[in-house]
């Protein structure tokens, strides 16, 4: 049992280190006959702990047919990116381009990646994740409803897309005390969602990724601590708001890389994360009842707390 004890704490504490809430990087294709140019910009921070990174970032982006002939690797501190330019040859003009993207098995699971691309003066786009990594290329407008189903996916995904963003779900569902109050919580949540993305892209700010992860991470801490020292605070919708708001203004970076509308992405988000607060909930109740004796609520509250706290410290110094 102290072993089972020892990893769990080893895992809580380990967790922060690579479950990036903002982990996402672009690039753009442009094809012209046979030749190829490809632009890669990646976040600096995700290539700390990437192995040769000027060669291992490109073995991870395959364009089927296409050879590799050029390519070069710089550090952009201005744009805190790290800038990779490739050209490639295809055998021979291609009519589509299939392209394979496994930049999260290098980066962290979670990571998103947005490929725009050009040929002939059409137009393409894809995104890629741990669970996507595969898309073909067609250069012509997608219809409506592929519009609607790509991008709520693309929302869908985002909302439950690493073990962070389940961590805030999982406690809004631990601070509920009903199913009334839950409905509550899970309402504020995607009104905060919502909010943030309707309003800050018509302001001057610019969240930067590091203190929207740390602020979120207080925001976990914080509602643990109700959970924990205050179990009949009343203001829990107020926090559940302001968590919404900071799992928002990743949803807001999300859509300035994918250039996506808002509409569907958050009706894909607000989807997928009801249905997962139902099943969240009904979980703990479950485990409260069977193992009451042993405080399972005051246990996942610690737990979340000693997550959030090593989170925002993590996210505050690196």
């Amino acid at each position: 049992m102290k072993a089972k004890r020892r990893a769990v704490l080893g895992a809580l504490f380990a967790a922060p280190l690579w479950a990036h809430v903002v982990s996402m990087s672009s690039s753009d294709l442009i094809v012209e006959g046979t030749q190829a140019r490809y632009q890669l910009r990646m976040p600096l921070y995700e290539i700390v702990h990437v192995p040769q990174p000027d060669r291992t970032l490109l073995e991870h982006v395959r364009f089927a047919g296409a050879e590799l002939t050029t390519h070069t690797c710089v550090e952009d501190r201005a744009r805190d990116l790290y800038v990779c330019d490739a050209g490639y040859r295809f055998a021979r003009a291609p009519e589509q381009v299939e392209v394979e993207c496994t930049l999260a098995a290098v980066t962290v699971p979670n990571h998103v990646h947005m490929l725009r691309a050009e040929m002939d003066g059409k137009h393409d786009q894809a995104v890629f994740d741990l669970s996507f990594s595969r898309a073909t290329l067609r250069f012509r407008p997608p219809t409506a409803a592929e519009v609607a189903t790509e991008e709520a996916g693309a929302g869908a995904m985002r909302a439950l897309g690493g073990p962070v963003q389940i961590l805030f779900l999982a406690a809004l569902a631990l601070a509920a005390r009903s199913r009334r109050e839950l409905a509550a919580l899970a309402g504020m949540f995607v009104a905060g969602q919502v909010a943030a993305v309707v309003v800050v892209p018509h302001t001057a700010w610019q969240p930067v990724p590091r203190f929207v992860e740390a602020a979120a991470a207080l925001t976990v801490a914080y509602l643990a601590v109700e959970v924990l020292l205050l179990p009949k605070a009343g203001s829990r919708w107020m926090v559940a708001g302001v968590l919404g708001i900071f799992h928002g203004l990743y949803l807001h970076l999300f859509l300035q890389t994918a250039e996506y509308r808002p509409g569907w992405v958050l009706v894909g988000a607000a989807l997928v994360e009801l249905g997962a607060l139902a099943v969240l909930a009904l979980a703990f109740s479950r485990v409260a009842r069977w193992a009451h004796a042993l405080r399972p609520v005051q246990v996942a509250a610690t737990a979340l707390l000693l997550f959030g706290m090593a989170w925002f410290a993590l996210r505050l110094v690196g």
